[in-house]
C-alpha cells in the first residue's frame, strides 16, 4: 500500500500563487519602458494626437475618451493608427489600474498575432500585468502564443528572465515539459525570477518522472539559498526543496535519504505536518513501526483538529496487520469507518445542492469565511479542500474584479458618463460573471476530488479489514489445534532508548507542545516465524 497523501506536485505553487508584486503599491508602475518604437502609419487624427498629449501629461482618463473614439471609427483614422490607440488604450487603463480591463484589449492584441503592428510591443505590457493580475485571469495562455524567439527583441531586455519563466510556466501547464525545463534553465542565478524558475524545473522533471535531474535542481537551489541573504526571495522555496526532494527520494525508494530530508523540516512550519505524515511512510517502508506510529499520534493531538489527514488512520491499521496485531487493526478501521464514509456522505450531499457553479461559489465563500453553518468535521474537510493555491487564485481574480467594478463606480461622473466607461463597466461585469462561475466550479471539481478521494480510502479500508478478519481467523484456528505461537523477535520495536539529549517519558494522555513530533510506540509483531 502506498501514501496517498504525497503528491509532489500538489506543493509545486505553494509560493507561486500571488505574482511577485501583489502585496506592493498598486499606484506604483513595475515597469520604466522606452517609447515602442513602430513603424510611422501615416498622420494620426487631431483626436489621436490629443489623446497622446493627455496620455503624455499623465491624465489617463481624458486620453481613454478620446483613444475609444479612434478605434470606434469615429475619427478616419486608418486601421494603422487605431491599432496604435488600441495599444495606448491598454496602457492607459493600465495606468489607471483597471488592470483586467487593460488585459482585454492587450488580448485584442494578441489574438491578431502578427497582423497587429503592437503585437511584440504588447509582450512586455503582458508581462507587467502579470505582476498584478492572478494567474487565473489568463494571462499564461496570452503569453504561450509567443515563441522563444520573440522573447530574445531588445526591447525585452529588463523583463526577458521572467517572460523566460511566464512562458515556461504556460508549457508546463500544458504538459510540454521538454520546453517547460529548458525555459526556466534559461533564468540566471542574478535573477529575481531564479528561485521561482529553478523550483519550478525540478518539479517539471518531477512530472515527467526524471528523479535524477529532478534532484539536481533541487540541489542546486539549496546551494544558492544557503549563501543568499536571508531577505531573499530565495529562502522562501529552500524548505519547498528540501520538502520536494524528500518526496523524490522516496518515489525512487531512497528512504533514509527521504526520512533525512523530512526532518528538516521545522516544527513551526506550516509543512511540518504533511512531513511528519509522509515521513511515516518512509519509516513504514523501513519497518520502524515505532516512529511511524508516533508520527501518526502527533497528527492526532487536539493542537491539528483543524487538519485533516483521514490516511493516517489506514497507515496505523496496516503497521498493526503487518505485526499481526489483528484487534488493534481492526479497532483503527472502525475508527475510520465511523468517521469519513459518513462525512464522504454529507460532502456528497452538498455537491447536490449546489449544482450550480455560480451558487457553490457563494457557498464556498461562506464556507472560507466559516460562516457556512456547516459542523466542525465537515467545514474542516470542505474548508482544507477550497486552501488549494489554484482555488485561492480564482477566488482572488473575483476579488480584482470587483476591486476594478467598485473603482468605475467611485470615478469622476463625467467620466462615468462616457462610452469608454461604460465598455470598462461592460466588460468587468462580464468578466466577474465568468470568474464566479470558473472559481465555483473549481471548488466543485476540489470538493468532488476529496469525496472521491475519501472512496479510495473507504476501499483500502474495506481491503485491510477482510485481511484483517482472515488473519483473526487463521490465528483462532491455530490456537484451537493448539499449535505453539512462536512471535518474531522485532527488537527494536520493543526497546526505546533515547539518546543523550532526550530522556524516556510515558505518555499520560495528555500532549505537550514540546514531546511533539518525538513519540515512539513499543510495538512487538504476534506473526509466527
Amino acid at each position: 500500500m502506498t501514501p496517498t497523501r504525497i503528491l509532489p506536485v500538489a506543493a509545486a505553487l505553494a509560493l507561486l500563487a500571488a505574482p511577485l508584486a501583489w502585496a506592493q503599491d498598486a499606484k506604483k508602475p513595475d515597469f520604466v519602458f522606452q517609447p515602442e518604437t513602430v513603424e510611422k502609419s501615416g498622420p494620426p487624427s487631431k483626436t489621436l494626437q490629443k489623446a497622446l498629449k493627455l496620455y503624455e501629461s499623465n491624465d489617463y482618463y481624458s486620453a481613454s475618451i478620446e483613444l475609444h473614439k479612434v478605434i470606434e471609427g469615429e475619427t478616419g483614422d486608418s486601421e494603422a493608427n487605431k491599432q496604435r490607440a488600441e495599444f495606448w488604450m491598454g496602457k492607459t487603463l493600465y495606468h489607471l489600474h483597471f488592470y483586467s480591463a487593460s488585459l482585454s484589449y492587450f488580448d485584442r492584441i494578441v489574438q491578431k498575432g502578427d497582423q497587429h503592428r503592437y503585437y511584440n510591443a504588447t509582450l512586455k505590457w503582458l508581462a507587467s500585468l502579470s505582476r498584478q493580475l492572478p494567474e487565473s485571469a489568463g494571462i499564461l495562455k496570452k503569453i504561450g502564443k509567443y515563441d522563444r524567439a520573440q522573447l530574445e527583441q531588445p526591447a525585452l531586455e529588463k523583463v526577458r528572465d521572467e517572460l523566460f519563466y511566464l512562458l515556461g510556466r504556460f508549457h508546463y501547464s500544458q504538459s510540454n515539459f521538454k520546453d517547460a525545463a529548458s525555459l526556466f534553465a534559461m533564468v540566471p542565478t542574478t535573477s529575481p525570477f531564479y528561485a521561482r524558475a529553478k523550483f519550478m524545473e525540478g518539479i517539471t522533471y518531477v512530472r515527467s518522472y526524471q528523479a535524477r535531474p529532478a534532484s539536481d535542481a533541487f540541489k542546486t537551489l539549496l546551494r544558492v539559498a544557503r549563501d543568499a541573504p536571508a531577505t531573499n526571495e530565495i529562502k522562501d522555496f529552500e524548505e519547498l526543496s528540501i520538502l520536494s526532494l524528500a518526496r523524490v527520494f522516496y518515489s525512487t525508494s531512497q528512504f533514509d535519504l527521504s526520512i533525512k530530508y523530512y526532518d528538516l523540516i521545522p516544527p513551526e512550519s506550516p509543512n511540518w505536518l504533511d512531513s511528519l505524515f509522509e515521513s511515516a511512510w518512509s519509516h513504514f517502508q523501513k519497518n520502524n513501526f515505532s516512529k511511524a506510529l508516533g508520527n501518526i499520534h502527533t497528527l492526532n493531538a487536539p493542537y491539528f483538529d483543524t487538519q485533516f489527514f483521514p490516511e493516517s488512520m489506514i497507515l496505523r491499521a496496516v503497521i498493526y496487520f503487518q505485526n499481526c496485531l489483528y484487534d488493534r487493526s481492526a479497532e483503527a478501521i472502525k475508527e475510520f469507518n465511523g468517521k469519513y464514509p459518513p462525512l464522504r456522505n454529507q460532502l456528497n450531499a452538498l455537491l447536490r445542492q449546489y449544482k450550480d457553479p455560480a451558487e457553490l461559489f457563494e457557498f464556498a465563500q461562506k464556507i472560507r469565511g466559516g460562516s457556512a453553518g456547516l459542523s466542525d468535521e465537515i467545514q474542516r474537510i470542505a474548508k482544507a479542500a477550497l486552501s488549494d493555491k489554484t482555488v485561492i487564485k480564482s477566488f482572488a481574480y473575483v476579488d480584482e474584479l470587483d476591486r476594478e467594478l467598485k473603482q468605475v463606480q467611485a470615478a469622476d461622473p463625467a467620466w462615468k458618463a462616457t462610452a469608454i466607461a461604460g465598455v470598462v463597466l461592460q466588460d468587468l461585469t462580464l468578466q466577474k460573471s465568468l470568474a464566479q462561475n470558473e472559481a465555483g466550479g473549481l471548488a466543485q471539481r476540489r470538493l468532488l476530488r476529496v469525496s472521491q478521494e475519501i472512496q479510495e480510502l473507504i476501499k483500502q479500508a474495506i481491503k485491510v479489514e477482510y485481511e484483517t478478519i482472515n488473519g483473526q481467523k487463521d490465528k483462532l484456528e491455530a490456537s484451537l489445534r493448539n499449535e505453539q505461537v512462536v512471535p518474531a523477535n522485532y527488537t527494536e520495536q520493543v526497546h526505546i532508548t533515547p539518546d543523550d539529549e532526550h530522556y524516556f517519558w510515558p505518555f499520560d494522555g495528555q500532549y505537550w507542545r514540546d514531546e511533539l513530533g518525538y513519540y515512539r510506540f513499543k510495538i512487538k509483531s504476534a506473526c509466527t516465524r
